[in-house]
């Protein structure tokens, strides 16, 4: 199931890549463009929104700010609890690693 979640989200992506059109479809009504696209229904959560931005732009470097998780829902490895028994930053590094790999880059320290 997940990797079929995937491939969706893998050919959405790729088709924004390649198709002006539907990458401006995408921007002003992804549900639709999105389920148009694959034949899949998307369904949010009562009172979510789903926002497409286009970052394809290559002269500038996007930075998302995520949502704050709710640390009561969140379930740790054990290694991420060691980290942070220890005294580490592990949950932050993993992070900022994911969500912002081409900043990192640009910070000179």
């Amino acid at each position: 199931m997940e990797d079929k979640k995937e491939q969706i989200i893998q050919a959405v992506i790729s088709k924004a890549w390649e198709d002006a059109e539907f990458r401006k479809e995408l921007l002003v009504n992804p549900i639709k463009a999105i389920e148009e696209l694959t034949g899949v229904k998307v369904v949010l959560p009562e009172g979510k929104e789903l926002i497409v931005v286009d970052q394809t732009d290559k002269s500038k470097v996007y930075v998302n700010i995520p949502a704050e998780p709710e640390m009561d829902n969140v379930e740790l490895t054990e290694d991420q609890l060691e980290a942070i028994a220890g005294g580490g930053q592990m949950i932050w590094k993993d992070l900022a690693d994911s969500l912002f790999p081409t900043f990192k880059h640009c910070i000179k320290i």
